[in-house]
């Protein structure tokens, strides 16, 4: 067991990681694709004589609707996770949101089918959401039941880079079109064709992941009949109440982090200082790149010094160096590919909270106690995030910075606290 336990990761272990990560990355895209052209698939699928400020808000509000529909497909498919195998729902969730994602591409606009084509928009965007809630809980938990498990910081670091770099594609997808297609012709047929894409990287992540092998750790428990008796929600809810809590708040941070800085960031400074479409999206597949980088970095300093110190550190660089980027965004833009590559490299600090997610739970309940925290908490607070921060811009142009840098502060306090727990060995494992 100790030798298992400390073993470095073998050629099997990086071939899982690898398949896991990729297709997580193909998933990914296709759930974020849609914040990339929110500009022109607000004109086209709203009335053209609304506001713009209100076509904004609508349109994210149909961003988060995935988000909103994520906690019931997570935790339906956490529940089967638990009780059927970790594999079968890993590869469920891929189906699930390709099929939605190809259909986006083929939907007719407002111009065609009036008040219809928005609602099926929001529909595809709902299943899209319950997909992606079941992906992403489902993904680190099968890598980190895979590995080693002073190994886990690193697998899950990595897998967090995969599916960022889902972000990177999607961003990489936009700037191509972006540069290649006129205004006009984005509106003709440009926005279909990276959903389009998407639905076909879905199916592709489907094939790879029938290479994929069920967890040690859950054949281990079928055998031994360990599984959960009772729901395993309601074990979670009644049992786990401080690993929940303490997921949500670390989820909290995790959204902050990812929908302003850089979801929301090029559309923020298209719409408010003016910057060019193209060179912001080339600033944010920079900034994603560095995100990539960051999760593997975070990971791998989980594994080596400890996550609450990992934590503490990135949330006082994410706090300086995401408050730079706004900053220099509204006032210095020369400077803009500097300053989003550092706060990029420093939001690679949520590489740090599947690890902490992982261990906050037993394994017969793990899919469905990070399913649940993670899903209520994105729904909530990454769905509404969006909308809020849209909001609170008609007070101050620096609003996304003073969100995340709110959050950074609280991520610093996590980690204090997490680092006093340890200490004490009462709520999360000794080794976090």
């Amino acid at each position: 067991m100790l030798h298992e336990t400390n073993r470095r990761l073998n050629r099997q272990d990086y071939k899982t990681l690898s398949l896991a990560a990729l297709g997580g990355a193909l998933e990914f895209y296709d759930f974020i694709i849609f914040v990339f052209f929110a500009a022109v698939i607000g004109e086209l699928f709203f009335p053209p004589d609304i506001p713009d400020w209100l076509r904004q808000v609508q349109t994210f509000a149909i961003f988060a609707a995935g988000y909103l529909a994520r906690p019931l497909g997570g935790i339906i498919m956490a529940h089967f996770g638990d009780s059927r195998g970790r594999k079968k729902m890993f590869s469920l969730s891929i189906l699930l949101m390709a099929l939605p994602t190809l259909a986006m591409g083929l939907l007719p606009t407002y111009a065609t089918l009036g008040i219809t084509a928005p609602v099926l928009l929001l529909l595809m965007r709902v299943l899209q959401g319950a997909a992606i809630g079941g992906e992403v809980p489902g993904a680190w938990v099968f890598v980190a039941e895979h590995v080693p498990e002073k190994r886990i910081g690193f697998a899950c670091g990595t897998l967090t880079a995969g599916l960022t770099a889902g972000i990177l594609l999607g961003s990489v997808v936009a700037t191509l079109l972006t540069t290649s297609l006129s205004a006009q012709q984005q509106a003709d047929f440009g926005w279909r064709i990276p959903f389009l894409l998407g639905g076909v990287f879905g199916f592709i992540a489907l094939y790879l992941r029938r290479w994929l092998h069920e967890t040690p750790v859950f054949t281990e428990m079928q055998a031994r009949k360990a599984l959960a008796e009772e729901l395993p929600l309601k074990r979670i809810v009644v049992s786990h109440k401080r690993g929940v809590a303490i997921s949500m708040l670390l989820t909290w941070l995790l959204s902050a982090c990812i929908v302003v800085v850089i979801l929301m960031a090029p559309a923020l400074m298209q719409k408010q200082h003016g910057l060019p479409a193209a060179l912001t999206l080339q600033a944010n597949s920079l900034a994603t790149v560095m995100l990539i980088v960051g999760c593997v970095i975070a990971g791998a300093l989980v594994d080596r010094i400890g996550a609450a110190k990992t934590l503490i550190s990135g949330s006082l660089l994410l706090a300086v160096s995401s408050w730079v980027f706004f900053y220099v965004a509204a006032s210095a833009p020369h400077y803009l590919f500097v300053a989003y590559g550092a706060a990029g490299l420093f939001v690679g600090v949520v590489g740090v909270v599947p690890c902490i997610m992982v261990k906050a739970f037993p394994a017969e309940v793990r899919f469905t106690g990070i399913s649940f925290s993670y899903n209520v908490s994105y729904a909530i607070f990454g769905g509404l995030t969006p909308i809020f921060v849209t909001l609170i811009m008609a007070l101050t142009p620096l609003a996304p910075a003073y969100y995340v840098l709110a959050l950074s502060l609280m991520g610093l306090l996590l980690g204090i606290y997490l680092k006093w727990d340890t200490a004490q060995r009462t709520v999360i494992r000794q080794d976090i």
